[in-house]
């Protein structure tokens, strides 16, 4: 009777399954801060598709953690980059698969800094943006589905969009991460994606936690350079958010089950203080009763493993 009536469901259809690949195999494995979660090779990650595929989970956003750091992060423009390999060969053994790639510099600087700093030691937006949208044509030259900005520079969604037309990609869509916040819960992602800041924090370009008529101010600066999903990040928190988003926007609205949100379930079931699995399933019903069409998650794999047949 429950299961008859129940007002919200999550299916294993709107879940992305985020993925951290590194071009050295010796960093490849297991991240401590995120017990289940590995970094994987290309081909690593390509093998790991196929497992989530056969669960039903279609979608994944890519992360890449390239050998060569420098201050301007050229390895992320590579066209033979980590996330330009790995996306074409996702798409060339799962066609079906969406692949999403996350865009921003912060793996790919030395200083860890989502943007380019100046002379001043400030992050220059436009300098910044030039080197996203050089980016953003690479990965959509290597076959991805959706581009995926999530440095918080203004401008940026328009100067994608352009390029992207520009280049005949219109089909390519943008999935931005729109109301972004400065949080506390990014700490095991920056373990696992060694993009921890050398310098400072990155205050000046994401948002303050307490701000929420600023966050649909950008989600609606978003959608009119042209977004075709907006973001917010992290989720737990900041659910909120998701419901005002989705109340004032006809947008599809995604969500971001952060690392430290993760991590955070996983410590307390692994001392045995909660039932992870009840836990995980309340955790996601959450996102979609407030309102996200899209929910990306580190338990994507494990909820459709446990979900399957339903």
């Amino acid at each position: 009777m429950r299961a008859l009536v129940r007002e919200h469901r999550v299916h294993v259809s709107q879940l992305v399954q985020p993925l951290f690949i590194v071009e050295d195999a010796a960093a490849a494995g297991a991240i401590d801060s995120m017990p289940g979660i590995d970094r994987y090779t290309v081909e690593g990650a390509v093998h790991e598709v196929g497992l989530l595929d056969a669960l039903g989970v279609r979608s994944v956003l890519l992360f890449g953690i390239p050998d060569a750091k420098d201050a301007v992060a050229s390895s992320n423009y590579d066209p033979n980059g980590i996330v330009q390999r790995a996306a074409r060969q996702i798409k060339q053994a799962f066609p079906h698969v969406l692949v999403i790639a996350d865009l921003c510099n912060c793996e790919y600087t030395d200083h860890g800094h989502c943007g380019i700093v100046d002379e001043l030691g400030e992050i220059d937006n436009d300098a910044t943006v030039e080197v996203l949208v050089r980016t953003a044509l690479t990965y959509a030259r290597a076959g991805v589905d959706v581009i995926a900005p999530s440095d918080m520079m203004d401008g940026r969604v328009r100067a994608i969009r352009d390029a992207l037309d520009e280049e005949n990609f219109e089909q390519i869509a943008i999935m931005a991460y729109s109301a972004k916040y400065a949080s506390a819960f990014y700490g095991p992602f920056r373990e696992a994606a060694d993009s921890t800041p050398q310098f400072g924090d990155r205050r000046s370009y994401q948002m303050d936690p307490p701000n929420e008529r600023e966050a649909l101010r950008e989600i609606a600066l978003d959608i009119d350079e042209g977004a075709d999903i907006v973001m917010v990040k992290p989720g737990l928190a900041y659910l909120d958010i998701v419901r005002a988003a989705r109340e004032s926007f006809d947008t599809p609205v995604a969500v971001y089950n952060v690392s430290g949100e993760y991590s955070m379930i996983k410590a307390a079931a692994l001392n045995g203080w909660i039932e992870e699995d009840r836990a995980v399933d309340e955790l996601l019903v959450s996102f979609v009763r407030a309102g996200a069409d899209i929910v990306i998650t580190y338990f994507a794999k494990d909820f459709a493993a446990r979900h399957a047949g339903e």
